[in-house]
This record gives C-alpha cells, structure tokens and sequence, in this order.
C-alpha cells in the first residue's frame, strides 16, 4: 500500500484560506479514488471531498463552493484548497487512496479556525 502524508494544515481567521497536500511514496494513477476526510474533536470522520481516477469530483454539503480538491498524477500529490473557512471547519484532515490492494490513510494534519 502508498504511503501518505498530509501537511499544510494551521491556524486561519475565518474567512481565510488553507491549501492541504497530500504527497503519496508512489504513483498515485492507480488509485481509483482518493478523498479528503475530517475528524474535529470528539466527533465521527467524515468525508469532506473525493475525487475519482476519471476527474470526477464530490463535495460534503457544508463545504460545497468553498473547497475544491485536485489530483496531480505527475505529482502523486492530491490537494485540497479550502476557502471562506469557518470555525465549524476545525479539524484533523486526513487523505485517503483507495486501490484494489485495499486503502490507505495518512497520519492528518490539523486545521484550526479561529480569530
């Protein structure tokens, strides 16, 4: 399985911007899908956005026209740009790939919304 690692998470105001990396140990043109999920304290994770092989994209409602996530197969690098980030946005994000070998996690990188 590739390995993950997430960075580019911190301290924002509301309303700012964060861009999320997720630097995958190979190619990442195999994995059929991969997504961003989050986790704020005390809570479920959740799927934030995904994206397939093919391009196609899917965003949670809550963060729908504020989050947009890409894939750069060159790169082996998924990325999650988040904008008008707000308070409710706190959380532990984590990429995920899915391959037919099963899927892998990164270790997170935290997000916090704050004034």
């Amino acid at each position: 399985q590739v390995q993950l690692v997430e960075s580019g998470g911190g301290l924002v105001q509301p309303g700012g911007s964060l861009r999320l990396s997720c630097a995958a140990s190979g190619s990442i043109s195999r994995m059929y899908y991969m997504g961003w999920y989050r986790q704020p304290s005390g809570k479920q994770r959740e799927l934030v956005a995904g994206i397939t092989s093919g391009g196609s994209t899917s965003y949670a409602d809550s963060v729908k026209g504020r989050f947009t996530i890409s894939r750069d197969n060159a790169k082996n690098t998924l990325y999650l740009q988040m904008n008008n980030l707000k308070p409710e946005d706190t959380a532990v994000y984590y990429c995920n790939a899915r391959e037919i070998g099963g899927p892998s996690w990164g270790q997170g990188t935290q997000v916090t919304v704050s004034s």
